[in-house]
């Protein structure tokens, strides 16, 4: 069979990545702090020592339970005048060369010089909720606790919704120090922000939205 004029022929190999653009950006381990704070993405991508790491695109039931404490924080932090809450996208500057985004932030009115435009210079609390992947678990629970402790964060939330519990970390001296763990039916507390609590069965039962039912779209 002739192929139609103007048409190209079909491949049936697989289509090659567009590698050539991978060349325009710096290699792994050569990434400086100011290319890092120009790349323009809507993924989340952390920073350290000249390395990028793109974390995986969260899931709805993530960004829920993400957005559900994001905004019993900011009620609560907004009431009292005590500073700022944000959530996910936001960078914060661990020290030079070195950045996270967590998945939400909070910032003492008195330290607000340290919110700057493009990232936040540490912060007061911060809370990270889980993923599933063995990785992302470690980089929560194991990495990412260090490197917070070592920046000086007095606070740090880990939310694990596998694990329906939610882990709240004080800094004693340099390394954190367990200030609570509680699982379903408790009520998880501050120890940064005294009255500040998460009923952890609400947090963790976060309703996903519902597709509206509507007529059919006529033709």
């Amino acid at each position: 069979m002739s192929q139609a004029p103007g048409k190209a022929a079909r491949s049936t190999a697989e289509p090659e990545p567009a590698w050539d653009i991978a060349y325009l950006f710096p290699p792994q381990g050569c990434w400086s702090e100011e290319e890092y704070l120009a790349l323009d993405t809507n993924r989340l991508v952390e920073f350290s020592n000249g390395v990028l790491a793109v974390l995986p695109m969260p899931t709805t039931s993530h960004q829920l339970l993400a957005f559900y404490l994001a905004g019993l924080l900011a009620a609560f932090v907004t009431g009292q005048s005590l500073g700022t809450v944000l959530p996910a996208p936001l960078r914060v500057r661990l020290r030079r060369g070195q950045y996270r985004e967590p998945d939400v932030v909070f910032m003492r009115r008195e330290h607000s010089s340290r919110i700057g435009e493009k990232f936040w210079k540490g912060a007061d609390l911060v809370m990270e909720v889980v993923s599933e992947g063995k990785e992302d678990r470690h980089r929560d629970y194991v990495i990412k606790r260090r490197e917070y402790a070592r920046a000086g964060i007095p606070e740090y939330w880990i939310v694990d919704p596998q694990e329906e519990k939610f882990l709240v970390l004080r800094l004693a001296g340099k390394r954190y120090v367990v200030h609570g763990e509680f699982g379903k039916g408790a009520i998880a507390t501050s120890h940064l922000l005294p009255g500040f609590s998460v009923d952890v069965t609400q947090a963790l039962t976060q309703p996903a939205p519902q597709a509206r039912r509507g007529r059919k779209p006529k033709r």
